[in-house]
């Protein structure tokens, strides 16, 4: 699309021979630039916001796995796992002498957590997770016990049990071993079933709050003028720059039909902070579109250290009555890559701001350093963030 309308421009202004060279450089300029631009692109209140109330609740419960083929836990070296089994069988019982020594191969404990979903009612079924917290090899084809699942008050939410698939497979013999996936957890859909619910206030005396995931003044203005346009002035007031108090229908049978109405409300949030996000550890470099870069220089190098050590074995002559020696011989080398000093092209947006940087020729490692050292000379602007 960008050719042909440079094409037709072209055209153009070879028939309109007349004009001056200046001014249609001017014009082809100006419309490359319209069609660079690209339109600000509106999102739902849904993905900018979230009504205070309507939130998840995390479980946790800790439970007992059987049916394992014999890679279960090994009990001598997790006692909690007989100790737990020990109650759960006196539970429906049958006793164990004490100081028996059970050697069981097929029972793993193990760690269950789940996601109480809002207003989820009791007899729902929810999805769980089932991690091992002993040495278990494997939890394929095993069978969750009955496990209570409790929330943040102690308070018993869900009951989990059923059979796991484990999306993994591996096999072992003579020390040698093959691996595909995790097996040492897996998840169970519908695995466990709510048993009391967790009240969800999400309005008092008809008054609603609604919280942006991101505070910003200019996106809370901009969602404030969008419910007020819709339902009127005086129905929503921002509290703060992510806060924003909504007034409701006086009808409560209103309340369900007026709040999906605001949340596919389209807002277009304002331009986020100018940052740059950096990964230490796995050297990853993100930055988003807000980013810019002024005029520098830059010169970068490499310092290589390689040290390498080989055995060096001295034998005595014949019936000299000497022992073998060995000893060890290394060698250090010391490489420093020069880097001339280039010049970095400011860039008024991020296809500029990423095509000066590649000029440099710098890996992903030396794209942090010299990253810092442009935040630190004032050239990049841009809030660095190191995670």
């Amino acid at each position: 699309m960008l050719f042909m309308r440079i094409q037709f421009l072209h055209c153009h202004l070879k028939i309109r021979r007349g004009l001056k060279s200046g001014l249609l450089l001017s014009v082809l300029l100006s419309a490359i630039a319209a069609i660079a631009v690209a339109p600000a692109h509106a999102e739902r209140v849904k993905e900018l916001a979230s009504i205070r109330g309507v939130r998840d609740n995390p479980l946790i419960g800790y439970g007992l796995m059987v049916g394992l083929d014999g890679s279960g836990d090994q009990t001598m070296q997790t006692p909690f796992t007989t100790q737990s089994l020990n109650n759960m069988l006196s539970q429906l019982g049958i006793s164990v002498a004490p100081g028996t020594n059970m050697q069981l191969k097929n029972v793993a404990a193990v760690m269950v957590t789940a996601t109480l979903p809002s207003f989820a009612q009791p007899g729902q079924n929810i999805d769980i997770t089932v991690s091992s917290m002993g040495n278990a090899k494997s939890l394929r084809g095993g069978t969750l016990l009955m496990t209570p699942l409790k929330g943040a008050d102690g308070m018993v939410y869900a009951i989990a049990q059923g059979n796991m698939v484990v999306g993994g497979a591996g096999a072992s013999a003579n020390g040698s071993k093959v691996q595909v996936n995790q097996l040492s957890s897996g998840r169970i859909p519908a695995g466990a079933i709510v048993e009391r619910a967790v009240a969800s206030p999400i309005g008092d005396r008809g008054i609603f709050t609604l919280e942006l995931k991101v505070s910003d003044f200019g996106t809370v203005q901009k969602t404030v003028d969008a419910i007020n346009r819709s339902f009127g002035p005086g129905t929503a007031t921002a509290l703060d720059a992510r806060v924003i108090q909504i007034v409701a229908p006086a009808q409560p049978e209103a309340h369900v039909g007026f709040l999906a109405r605001i949340e596919n409300l389209d807002v277009t949030p304002t331009q986020a902070l100018a940052k740059v996000v950096i990964n230490a550890r796995t050297g990853s470099v993100v930055m988003n579109q807000a980013v810019r870069i002024e005029n520098c220089a830059v010169a970068h190098g490499n310092l290589t250290l390689v040290i390498n050590t080989q055995p060096v074995i001295s034998q005595p002559n014949p019936l000299s009555g000497g022992s073998t020696v060995a000893t060890q011989t290394s060698q250090i080398e010391l490489n420093q890559a020069g880097s001339a000093l280039q010049v970095v092209r400011g860039g008024a947006s991020l296809a500029e701001v990423v095509k000066g940087l590649n000029a440099l020729g710098a890996n992903p490692q030396d794209l942090l350093s010299i990253l810092q050292a442009m935040k630190a000379a004032g050239a990049l602007r841009a809030e660095l963030e190191i995670i």
